[in-house]
């Protein structure tokens, strides 16, 4: 079949894009606003984007159809300019499930989950204390495209747990860091644990020698 972007029907862009582009890492975004009041998403059109300077990207629809509305974690960065995303893991499938709820905005998510929060190194927004890895970043620049925000930001610090570090890159060893990926659909998620499957890069002269 054949889809016309150019004029989709309804939600069709959308339940076409989030089947193909899968999985997708979930970023679990903690932010601040100006009052000090926390706020916890995840949020799964998120990905790194370049690595020097060292730059993430995150999709965030509007809160409506109608007029440009942001969600709180949009907000709390447009004015604050700080956020940390907290990599998601097996453990913490469920707890993030809870941050995913529509909560009023002066509800905490992170106290809804009973998640703690403990200091970041350089931003002022605390990272989850039980994520086992967390990105802190400063907004580069939000652009606001259709209903949708596209928040770039620029990694200023990032914490992993000794054991899921590699000192020899340092690497991170994200076979048994089990993150978890985002599919289709809601609800549907994908696990890293038992899944990995090496295949070494080809030089140009081993891709040479094997034709012969």
């Amino acid at each position: 079949m054949i889809f016309d972007m150019e004029k989709p029907k309804g939600r069709e862009s959308h339940n076409l894009l989030i089947g193909l582009v899968a999985p997708r890492p979930i970023a679990l975004v903690t932010s601040m606003n100006e009052d000090g009041q926390l706020n916890a998403a995840p949020f799964s059109s998120y990905n790194y984007l370049c690595t020097d300077p060292p730059i993430i990207g995150m999709g965030v629809t509007n809160r409506t159809p109608r007029g440009p509305v942001p969600k709180d974690t949009a907000r709390n960065i447009r004015r604050t300019g700080e956020f940390v995303v907290n990599v998601v893991t097996e453990d913490l499938m469920e707890k993030m499930n809870v941050c995913a709820t529509d909560f009023p905005a002066e509800v905490n998510e992170l106290e809804m989950a009973a998640f703690t929060t403990a200091p970041s190194e350089v931003v002022k927004v605390p990272r989850i204390a039980e994520a086992h890895a967390a990105l802190e970043c400063r907004e580069f620049t939000t652009m606001e495209i259709g209903r949708s925000r596209i928040i770039l930001g620029r990694v200023v610090s990032i914490f992993v747990e000794d054991r899921f570090i590699d000192p020899a890159g340092p690497y991170v060893r994200a076979e048994e860091l089990h993150a978890i990926g985002r599919m289709n659909g809601l609800g549907a998620y994908v696990r890293t644990r038992d899944a990995f499957l090496m295949m070494p890069r080809m030089t140009y002269e081993e891709w040479k020698a094997g034709k012969r």
